[in-house]
């Protein structure tokens, strides 16, 4: 019998195994790694490297390998990802990619297109940005992308966040969580619009890449790109200013 169907089996954990059997759970589990690697990458800026997400996230397969016990009635790559996931956001959150400046860019940014919207009850454009923030078009475009980047985070957090209290159903207290969240969530996606939702459920529910959207939608890639980001950052915005809470996004 392999060492993998022994752990999940509840046959054997960590300690019980030899030293060539660790190695052996270790190779045969790492693969997750590189895909949770790449998933996220593909929302982060370029300058992020690929080894710093794939070396966290090997801390966080160890940790789930030492802490996994057949008892919780769920599969060992469903326990693990949660914790290798979060071991990489963790790395994000140390390397803090974002320099004090253009922190302070896309908090103006966001402000100010969230107060635009509000005005207008459409999307700002380019000049309607700048003449309230007086940023040029160059400041805004990367303002704008670092904030596209920096809403993904929060987005995997929340599925995350959802997973983890679907895996506990059956509790009433998780359950409870889990069906108010899944309210609030729900009624702020319904105030996106059709192409906002269409873009979400194609890029995180049928998990197509930005160009795979653009396809299906016979919309320009960059085009893809802008909705994504006006789609996720109203649904902070919207989630914050309804709900008082910012845990989430």
């Amino acid at each position: 019998m392999t060492p993998w169907v022994e752990m999940e089996s509840g046959e054997k954990v960590w300690d019980d195994f030899s030293s060539v059997e660790k190695e052996l759970l270790i190779r045969h589990y790492a693969p997750q790694i590189r895909y949770l690697a790449y998933r996220m990458k593909a929302k982060l800026p370029k300058n992020i490297d690929m080894a710093e997400l794939i070396s966290a996230g090997t801390l966080g397969l160890m940790e789930s390998l030492k802490k996994y016990r057949a008892d919780l009635g769920i599969r060992f790559e469903t326990y693990a990802e949660s914790r290798i996931r979060g071991a990489m956001l963790d790395e994000l959150r140390r390397l803090d990619w974002f320099s004090r400046g253009l922190r302070q860019r896309v908090r103006q940014l966001d402000e100010a297109v969230w107060q635009l919207e509000q005005e207008y009850g459409r999307q700002p454009t380019i000049e309607e940005i700048h003449a309230r923030t007086g940023l040029n078009e160059k400041e805004i475009h990367q303002g704008m992308e670092a904030l596209q980047s920096q809403l993904a985070i929060p987005l995997d957090s929340i599925e995350d966040t959802l997973a983890n209290e679907a895996d506990k159903n059956g509790e009433p207290f998780y359950d409870t969580v889990f069906n108010e969240l899944t309210e609030k969530i729900a009624s702020l996606i319904d105030r996106l619009t059709d192409k906002e939702k269409l873009v979400l459920s194609l890029y995180y529910t049928e998990e197509l890449n930005m160009r795979e959207v653009a396809e299906v939608l016979g919309v320009t890639e960059g085009r893809v790109s802008q909705l994504h980001s006006q789609a996720i950052s109203r649904l902070r915005r919207e989630f914050t200013h309804c709900f008082g809470n910012d845990d989430l996004f």
